[in-house]
């Protein structure tokens, strides 16, 4: 081996070894800080910008689910009104049944009246109020609703089921009666306009469900690219600090190392002592 005073190899491979002992520690240690193995596009491109899309894609499924929310408020609301609204079918449907007796005096026929257009009219109301942030799926003029499906901007659509007066077959003016004869035919009336209601509220309680569903598939769906996303980039922090532990150890004996060869040149001053 070549004794010299200008070049010292041993020097220069214990510095080569420790330099690369600290840039795993570097990086061993930056992982533990951020607990991520790939932390950006330096570390591995193409994993980085896979997990990056996959990122993008949970992150935009957030908006898709405040849009079903919306959608699910919507429908209950609407739900809510039906309940009402087929209540005062009922109690319609009673009222006429009641002002048919002909033994009635016309005191009674016109308080039974009374009743029966006041509920009549309370329907209309009903219909009209039955809003979620002024969007109605039941009112008169209610159209089809479309929410968002998935990140791509898919729909999910749910029909109008108008439940007005127009919509149950009904009107302010025809839905009246005066006579018993004419109470009398308000009760056919009243059981077509409850079983228009009633189907109508099956319709949208089916819409419901299929929302429901949709929106716990979105949320696994999230969860699961969340998850994906994690097993791309996300360190194994108890590797990494058993990793540390010995490249700490390695370092100090690098450092050592590094020592003892820089002592190797002083040996040629014992050759020049007489």
């Amino acid at each position: 081996m070549l004794n010299s005073i200008n070049t010292n190899p041993g020097a220069l491979l214990a510095l080569q070894n420790l330099n690369a002992t600290n840039t795993e520690l570097t990086t061993t240690q930056s992982r533990i800080n951020t607990g991520k193995k790939i932390a950006n596009a330096k570390d591995n491109g193409a994993i980085w910008s896979m997990a990056k899309m996959q990122s993008a894609s949970s992150s935009s499924l957030n908006a898709v689910k405040d849009s079903l929310q919306r959608g699910q408020s919507t429908i209950d609301v609407a739900l809510a009104a039906g309940d009402t609204i087929t209540d005062l079918l009922m109690k319609m449907k009673e009222k006429a049944l009641a002002a048919s007796d002909t033994s009635l005096n016309s005191t009674s026929l016109k308080a039974l009246k009374a009743d029966f257009d006041s509920l009549r009219d309370q329907i209309t109301k009903a219909a009209e109020n039955a809003k979620f942030n002024g969007v109605s799926l039941v009112a008169g003029s209610a159209k089809p609703l479309v929410f968002l499906a998935n990140a791509d901007g898919g729909n999910f659509t749910v029909n109008a089921q108008t439940l007005g007066l127009q919509g149950l077959g009904l009107s302010t003016t025809g839905t009246t009666f005066t006579t018993a004869a004419e109470a009398g035919s308000m009760i056919s009336k009243m059981t077509a306009a409850l079983l228009t209601a009633t189907n109508k509220l099956s319709a949208l309680g089916t819409a419901s469900t299929g929302l429901d569903t949709h929106l716990t598939f979105i949320g696994k769906l999230q969860d699961s690219l969340d998850a994906g996303v994690g097993n791309l980039v996300d360190a194994d922090l108890a590797k990494e600090s058993a990793k540390l532990q010995s490249l700490q150890t390695k370092q100090q004996l690098g450092v050592q190392a590094l020592s003892i060869a820089n002592q190797s040149p002083q040996s040629i001053l014992s050759l020049f002592k007489g």
